[in-house]
C-alpha cells in the first residue's frame, strides 16, 4: 500500500471554510470519481498557530497505477481545486509517500504474549 499525505494551512475564519468545503466538496468528489485502488482518505486538523491551522490529507491507495489515476503523471503534485487555493494560506506543492511496510494493531499484542 501506498499512503500519501498532503498538508495545507488556512489562517483565522478560513479555516472553518476550507475544513467545510474539503469534508463536504472536495473528499466526497475525490471518492465519487472511483479510483480502483484508493482505499481511503482522511482528514485531519492540527492545532491553530501563527501559520495558522494546518489540515493533513492521508489516502491510502493499493499500489502506484492508483497514485498515477488521482495525481496524473506527476505522482507528487499537488491537486489543489482553486476554490481551496483560494482559502490556503499556503500548501504543500508536492505530497509525501510512504509504502507500507507493517502495520501494528493493538489487538495483534495480545497474540505475542
Amino acid at each position: 500500500m501506498i499512503l500519501r499525505v498532503w498538508h495545507g494551512w488556512a489562517a483565522g475564519a478560513q479555516a472553518a471554510a476550507y475544513e467545510e468545503l474539503l469534508n463536504t466538496t472536495i473528499a466526497p468528489g475525490i471518492l465519487r470519481r472511483g479510483i480502483p485502488g484508493l482505499r481511503e482518505l482522511d482528514v485531519l486538523r492540527g492545532a491553530s498557530d501563527v501559520d495558522g491551522t494546518e489540515f493533513v490529507t492521508l489516502m491510502v491507495f493499493d499500489d502506484w497505477a492508483a497514485v498515477r489515476e488521482f495525481a496524473g503523471d506527476d505522482l507528487t503534485g499537488s491537486v489543489v481545486p482553486p476554490a481551496a487555493r483560494a482559502l490556503l494560506s499556503r500548501y504543500d506543492e508536492h505530497a509525501q509517500h510512504f509504502e507500507l511496510v507493517h502495520r501494528h494493531r493493538a489487538d495483534d499484542s495480545a497474540r505475542c504474549a
